[in-house]
């Protein structure tokens, strides 16, 4: 199955073990080197109305999601992890221009 940013960006990221939505996928990481997809990145949501800065970015592994469906994408966290990760300095891609 092959599936285009845009596309993918349109499905909703769901954490099947606590049942929490996560949010809309934003932007990837990629592995340049073997041409793969490293991790799914959601940004934060701003804190009062922006003037307060941004929440933390939720990074998932590859190997986190479990199902990508018609309109969402199913991961399993663990819960002994870290879920959230500092990518506010590597934002550097187009879309993110427009969050």
């Amino acid at each position: 199955m092959l599936l285009g940013f845009e596309e993918l960006c349109r499905k909703e990221v769901i954490d099947i073990s606590t049942g929490e939505r996560l949010g809309f996928i934003d932007d990837i990481e990629l592995d340049i080197e073997s041409g793969t997809v490293k991790s799914l990145i959601i940004y934060g949501g701003a804190r009062f109305l922006g003037f307060f800065g941004r929440e933390e970015d939720s990074v998932i592994a590859c190997s986190e999601i479990k199902v990508i469906g018609d309109d969402v994408v199913l991961v399993e966290r663990p819960k002994d992890s870290l879920h959230m990760k500092s990518t506010k300095n590597g934002r550097n891609s187009f879309l993110s221009l427009l969050k």
